[in-house]
């Protein structure tokens, strides 16, 4: 159950980065005062606002089950790569072998503290 939260934890802190950077893709606007009605219909923004407080309350549910040292590598390991492959896949953006290279070695490096932790 602890990893599901977490996993979750890592999924709603990708999910939240890729509506963010939708709410930002013209021809929306970035949320402001001066135009209230344009911050209100931007939708992927708030969705995205609240995935990110729901990630955090899901990395709060998974420090009381895990140790921080685990916890926060994962999940932030976890986020940087999931946001890697949706970035690729949603927009297009450059995936070359040395983000594969990278991601596999964030994975591994994560592994090895998390091993002998848990």
């Amino acid at each position: 159950m602890k990893w599901a939260i977490l996993l979750l934890g890592i999924l709603a802190n990708a999910s939240a980065s890729v509506l963010v950077k939708m709410a930002m893709m013209p021809p929306r606007k970035f949320p402001s005062l001066s135009d209230p009605i344009g911050a209100l219909s931007n939708i992927p923004f708030w969705i995205g606002l609240f995935l990110y407080g729901a990630a955090f309350l899901l990395y709060a549910a998974s420090l009381s089950r895990l140790p921080l040292n685990v916890a926060h590598p994962v999940l932030t390991a976890g986020a940087i790569a999931t946001v890697a492959v949706f970035s690729a896949f949603l927009f297009h953006e450059t995936f070359h072998w040395t983000t594969i290279l990278g991601i596999v070695m964030v994975v591994v490096g994560v592994g090895l503290i998390t091993v002998r932790v848990v």
